[in-house]
């Protein structure tokens, strides 16, 4: 089984981000997205999920989309009129059953960062 990871932190204050809803989607050809796994990031930012992936998943896109202004807002960090971004959505396949994808991100209000650490 291939496992799906990502730990996030805010950039804001430096913390780990935790309590983050995410949603991974599966990218049909025609744009349309599946469902594949929904969950939340735990207290210390992380979240992790096996996935069991078929030949013809393997070669598929994948859209990883985390509720980032939602977390903002229940942090308290006051939005500007000028904050525009709500999700942070990561696209990306996966071509190896059986392979780890670990995705950390660093989170603000307007921006983040993110980048892939698989084994």
């Amino acid at each position: 089984m291939a496992t799906l990871s990502t730990h996030t932190l805010n950039s804001v204050d430096g913390s780990h981000a935790g309590g983050i809803a995410l949603s991974l989607y599966r990218i049909g050809s025609g744009g349309q997205r599946e469902d594949v796994l929904s969950g939340q990031t735990d207290a210390g930012g992380r979240f992790s999920q096996e996935i069991a992936l078929t030949d013809e998943e393997t070669a598929a896109t994948y859209e990883l989309v985390l509720q980032t202004g939602a977390y903002f807002q229940a942090m308290g960090v006051q939005a500007t009129p000028m904050q525009i971004c709500q999700e942070t959505v990561v696209r990306f396949h996966m071509p190896d059953p059986e392979a780890r994808y670990h995705i950390p991100m660093m989170l603000a209000p307007n921006s983040y960062s993110v980048w892939w650490s698989g084994t």
